[in-house]
Order: structure tokens, then C-alpha cells, then sequence
């Protein structure tokens, strides 16, 4: 039965955001049970993309991102695939009206990852537009369950909070990004002239994704809410402990939120969303 193998489809991308993300697949457990399984399709489909332009160094990474995105529109037009995470993730999108374009986006974003630049701010922007802002704006479609006017309210929201959780993770992964795979997100920058003042410039942007973004996380459903509002606890301790260290630390060392504390900002989160004090 088909019901089965999309079971085990579901179960792949729970395993794959659990394996890969620690902190997203706690988020993802505080949202209703009824939006977890399309909220870990839609990670597992990302993370398999981001993987094979990341990781995937001693093979050829442009055919794979190729057959990727051919497979993945097949399997929304025949409503199956024989890659679990893709029908899990076909599955999401013909039940919750993902649009094509919205996906397309996505992958044109990855395809970026494949050659080594240096962003100018168009670039930047269409960059960002990808990789973060159309997957919040994907998440939102399985949080209004087809509500098309809430969804076009609160779509900038969504596009914000993704916006700022992706350059934090320019941020967080600078020397990384740089030294191991020869990408400089930031528009205008030199790896040689980035400073503490061009942080600053920088982390003033993302204070203001932020503050759009925690907007929006205040309508969400209530079924949404919570777990949208634990990833941005997380996100914006994450932030903070950036915002603290100098450019010569972050490139150092990668800033991270200890298991303990992320327990902890769990608790937190959970009493003032018990409290209604979001």
C-alpha cells in the first residue's frame, strides 16, 4: 500500500532533520502534531539540496543538483517518487499549494553555491530571497492550511525571520564559508577589510529582519506559534552571542548554543508562551 511507503517517506525526512539539526527538530516538536510532518518534509528537501552543494566536493555536484531538480518536479507532477524524501516532500507541496516557483526559487539559490563569488548586493539579495526567505514562506503555507489571505498578510513576516536566520548563519559560519568553500555572502566585502564596524553594519540589519519577524510570529495560529517562536528564541541567543564577540573571535572559533542552554531557553520560551507574554 502507498500509505506505507509514505510513512517511511515521512520517517526519512524526520530522521534527516533530527540527524542534521538538533536545534530546527526541537522547533518542530513544539509545533501541533498536525503540522510536524510537512514541516520535516520541507527540511528534508532543503537539506538534501543545501548537502549536495555543500558537501558533495568529490562528485559532480552540478548533474546532481540537476537530476535533483528534475526529480523533484517529476515527483510533484506524478504525485510519487522512489527517493523517500522527495515524496515526502511532494506530498507537502500538491496538499498545502506550495507554488513551483516558490521552489524553483529555492533551487536557483543553490545553484549559486556552485560557483565561487563574491556578492554584489543584487546578487545578495536574490541569494537570500532562495536559500531562506521562500522557505519560510513554504513553512507558512502548511501553518494557514490554505488560508490565502492570512498567508499573503503574514508572507513578509515570514520572508523577514528567514531573512534574519540566514545571515546569522553567514555570520556564525564566515571563516568556514570563506577558507573551506571559497564564498563571501556579504555584499561589498573583502574577507581582507572585514572588520568590527562592518559587523556592526551588518548585525543592525539583521535587528531589523528580526523585530519584522518576531511581528509575525505574534499572528501566527496558535498551532504555529509556539514552535516558530522557539526557533526564534534560539536564533536570536545565537545573535546575541555573535553580537558579543569581536570579528577575530567568530572567525576563530564557530559560536554555538550548549545543549544545556537550549534546554533552558526551551523552558523559558514555554512559560512566556504559556503566559501569552510573546
Amino acid at each position: 500500500m502507498k500509505s506505507i511507503f509514505d510513512q517511511v517517506s515521512a520517517s526519512c525526512s524526520r530522521l534527516t532533520t533530527r540527524r542534521y539539526s538538533t536545534s530546527f527538530s526541537l522547533g518542530i516538536r513544539f509545533l501541533d502534531k498536525s503540522l510536524q510532518e510537512p514541516i520535516y518534509g520541507i527540511y528534508g528537501f532543503v537539506r538534501y539540496a543545501d548537502e549536495i552543494v555543500d558537501s558533495f566536493h568529490d562528485y559532480q555536484q552540478r548533474y546532481l543538483l540537476e537530476k535533483f531538480s528534475r526529480d523533484t518536479f517529476e515527483a510533484i507532477e506524478q504525485g510519487i517518487s522512489l527517493n523517500p524524501i522527495l515524496n515526502s516532500f511532494q506530498k507537502v507541496v500538491r496538499q498545502y499549494g506550495i507554488q513551483k516557483e516558490t521552489i524553483q526559487t529555492f533551487l536557483d539559490s543553490m545553484e549559486m553555491d556552485l560557483s565561487d563569488r563574491t556578492y554584489d548586493q543584487d546578487h545578495y539579495e536574490q541569494y537570500i530571497l532562495g536559500s531562506a526567505e521562500v522557505v519560510g514562506v513554504m513553512c507558512l503555507r502548511v501553518f494557514l492550511k490554505g488560508d490565502n489571505n492570512e498567508f499573503e498578510r503574514l508572507k513578509p513576516y515570514a520572508m523577514k525571520l528567514g531573512s534574519a536566520f540566514q545571515k546569522i548563519n553567514f555570520l556564525r559560519d564566515l571563516n568556514a564559508d570563506y577558507a573551506t568553500l571559497g564564498r563571501m555572502y556579504f555584499p561589498g566585502v573583502e574577507m581582507s577589510s572585514f572588520n568590527d564596524v562592518v559587523k556592526r553594519e551588518i548585525e543592525a540589519d539583521i535587528e531589523k529582519d528580526f523585530a519584522i519577524g518576531y511581528e509575525g510570529i505574534k499572528m501566527l495560529p496558535k498551532e504555529a506559534r509556539f514552535g516558530v517562536f522557539v526557533a526564534y528564541v534560539y536564533y536570536y541567543k545565537l545573535f546575541r552571542k555573535i553580537k558579543a564577540k569581536s570579528v577575530a573571535a567568530i572567525m576563530q572559533d564557530r559560536i554555538r548554543i550548549s545543549n544545556e542552554r537550549k534546554v533552558a531557553l526551551f523552558f523559558g520560551s514555554y512559560v512566556r508562551h504559556s503566559f501569552n507574554l510573546l
